[in-house]
Parts: C-alpha cells; sequence; structure tokens
C-alpha cells in the first residue's frame, strides 16, 4: 500500500476494532480472500493497514471468519488473534452469528415476507448455484427469512436473514422466486450495475463477543449510490 489515500479509504471502512476483532465494510469489487483473479485480498490490505496503524514490524495475524460474494457489499468479521478466529468460526458453524441483509429487486416477491426453503446445487464450472423446490440427489437444504422493509417507484428493498449458509444463496433462492437482484446478471436481472455490484448488502450482523462474552450489534452504511442511499435514508 503505497498511497496514503488507499490507506486513509481502507482505514475509513473499519466499524469496529479491539484487540481480538476488525470489522470492515466491503467495497464490492473486493474478494475477502485470495482467488484466481490474483486480485489483492481484503485480509491482506488490511493486514497493511493494520501494521501501518500500530507501527509492527513484523508480520500481521488477520484471520478470515466468513466471507462475502465479490459483488456483494457490507460487513465482515477478520480476527485480530488465533483465539477469536477459533471461537468465531465455531459460532459461525453454529449459527450463533446472526446476519441481516438488504436486498433490492424491480420484482415483488410472492407475498409481503416469509420463510424460503429451497434444495441447492452448485455447479463449480459456472459458479453458480441452482435452487430446486424439491430435494434431490446431491443438494444442499437452504432456508432464509425475509420481509418487504421499503418501495421506491421501480424498486423494493427487502431485509433477509439467512438460516442456512448456501453459496449465492439469497441471490439463488430470489431469482427461483422471479425475484433476481438488481444488477445480477448471472442470476437473471436484465442489465448490470455500473460498478460491477449487485444490489445485496451485509447491512447488519450480531454476535457474541470472543473474549468478552458481551453482545455485538453492528451496521454497514450503504455504499455510495442514489438508490441505496434513498433506501437508507428513508427506511432505516
Amino acid at each position: 500500500m503505497d498511497h496514503i489515500q488507499g490507506y486513509r479509504e481502507l482505514a475509513s471502512r473499519i466499524i469496529y476494532e479491539d484487540n481480538h476483532i476488525l470489522v470492515v465494510n466491503k467495497a464490492a469489487s473486493e474478494i475477502v480472500q485470495g482467488d484466481k483473479t490474483g486480485d489483492t485480498p481484503m485480509v491482506e490490505k488490511y493486514k497493511e493497514v493494520l501494521k501501518q496503524k500500530y507501527k509492527k514490524p513484523g508480520n500481521v495475524f488477520l484471520g478470515i471468519v466468513h466471507r462475502l460474494d465479490r459483488p456483494t457489499t457490507g460487513v465482515i468479521i477478520f480476527a485480530k488473534t488465533s483465539k477469536s478466529l477459533t471461537r468465531l468460526s465455531e459460532m459461525i458453524r453454529n449459527r450463533k452469528v446472526r446476519k441481516i441483509y438488504w436486498a433490492v429487486t424491480a420484482d415483488p416477491m410472492p407475498h409481503r415476507e416469509g420463510e424460503l426453503t429451497h434444495y441447492m446445487i452448485k455447479n463449480e464450472k459456472k459458479n453458480r448455484s441452482v435452487a430446486h423446490p424439491y430435494d434431490r440427489e446431491g443438494a444442499k437444504k437452504a432456508v432464509l427469512r425475509y420481509r418487504l422493509k421499503g418501495e421506491s417507484d421501480r424498486y423494493f428493498l427487502y431485509e433477509v436473514e439467512l438460516v442456512t449458509g448456501r453459496h449465492h444463496q439469497i441471490r439463488a433462492q430470489f431469482s427461483a422466486m422471479g425475484s433476481p437482484l438488481r444488477g445480477d446478471l448471472k442470476y437473471g436481472f436484465h442489465t448490470s450495475n455500473n460498478d460491477g455490484s449487485i444490489h445485496l448488502h451485509a447491512r447488519q450482523i450480531m454476535f457474541e463477543h470472543p473474549v468478552r462474552n458481551d453482545n455485538i450489534v453492528l451496521y454497514a452504511p450503504v455504499p455510495e449510490d442514489n438508490l441505496w442511499k434513498y433506501f437508507e435514508n428513508n427506511y432505516s
């Protein structure tokens, strides 16, 4: 990280930090961990941020607790110690971390609120999942809850809570209901967003602190986008 401006931009997206955890607002263009693109992942960027911030001469530990798809924005937790990484990873596995997403569609869901259950099959080659209404061989059960939170003249804002955490779960399940997310070409929306994002934002996360054991509730501001800002200003 050569530029002060880059450091400041990354540092400005830190939502919460203490000795044990770092919580960051992910941008749409970022990957959480390295992949075949060779792009620098968030975990490496924020190791450098912490190294500069605390003037650490050696390596900085930063563990990946969970992930978001590249075009998705919002709250991400990193662990600053191996102890907190172990505990947070266990909490994720045991579904003790609550995540609330905001999802925007052009076509309304069939009901104002409800629970969706599908059976997901992932296509590794296409990096895509299909949500089937009935169980079939090789499928994983996917469950989420949703409710209509707001409307604009052309779009609908839904609050979504994942019960399970499957590959592209919200994207695939909403698409299966005829309501693909705005900008999500992969799952059936008709146009892309200019910045390559989709209108899916990890808005809120709730969990027990891995060391202090108090309850943590954190929010990620929405991206600098007129539609997102409309919903945030009117329906937060």
